[in-house]
């Protein structure tokens, strides 16, 4: 199967098989490839935290909305965080990064100001949000993007002291029932024309 073929039939997973499993090799290979993922200067503000306990998946589900059936009984919740403090970040890229990108990043990013660099800090966690449901669809593996999550009782429960919590991914397998899959309810995405121009 063509990779355009698995994006046509990957979609946002609406119930899960509790029973499913992914395997290990499966999961590694994921945090290879988000270890991997690009950033802007090469800046990697994130974490990326990978929750199997169900005790804690059981806590971070009460604190994600309706989103709590797909936090619990997927096989496993990939939390997406990001470096809370600007100066936290320099300090990460002082002396790792080339001088070019530490310039660009001083010139371009931090002379706008302190919301103007936690936005730009943030997108690059979402450049790696494209990555691993790209990868996940390569893989077979099903997958459900969450902004429907309460951060701050994320970070409450996970504790990662300079990181808060921006997104989560639960991924795992699909309920057959489950009524969101394409078969059941067709994809529908704006005409083509509308979002693909050329000039």
């Amino acid at each position: 199967m063509s990779f355009l073929d698995k994006m046509k039939s990957r979609y946002t997973v609406k119930k899960y098989n509790s029973k499913g499993t992914i395997s290990e090799d499966k999961i590694q290979q994921l945090k290879d490839i988000l270890h991997l993922s690009p950033s802007s200067i090469n800046s990697q503000p994130w974490n990326f935290i990978f929750v199997s306990n169900p005790e804690i998946r059981e806590k971070l589900g009460e604190a994600s909305y309706w989103n709590k059936e797909k936090v619990v009984e997927s096989n496993l919740l990939i939390v997406f965080q990001v470096l809370k403090d600007p100066e936290d970040f320099e300090k990460q890229i002082e002396g790792k990064l080339p001088e070019g990108s530490v310039n660009y990043y001083k010139n371009f990013v931090k002379s706008k100001g302190e919301a103007a660099i936690k936005s730009w800090l943030r997108h690059q966690v979402y450049l790696s949000l494209g990555v691993l449901l790209s990868a996940c669809a390569d893989m077979g593996i099903d997958s459900t993007p969450m902004e429907g999550i309460e951060p701050d009782q994320y970070d409450n429960i996970l504790n990662n002291a300079q990181y808060e919590t921006l997104f989560a991914v639960a991924i795992g397998q699909r309920d057959e029932n489950d009524t969101n899959q394409p078969g059941i309810n067709p994809k529908t995405r704006l005409d083509h024309t509308k979002v693909v121009l050329e000039f």
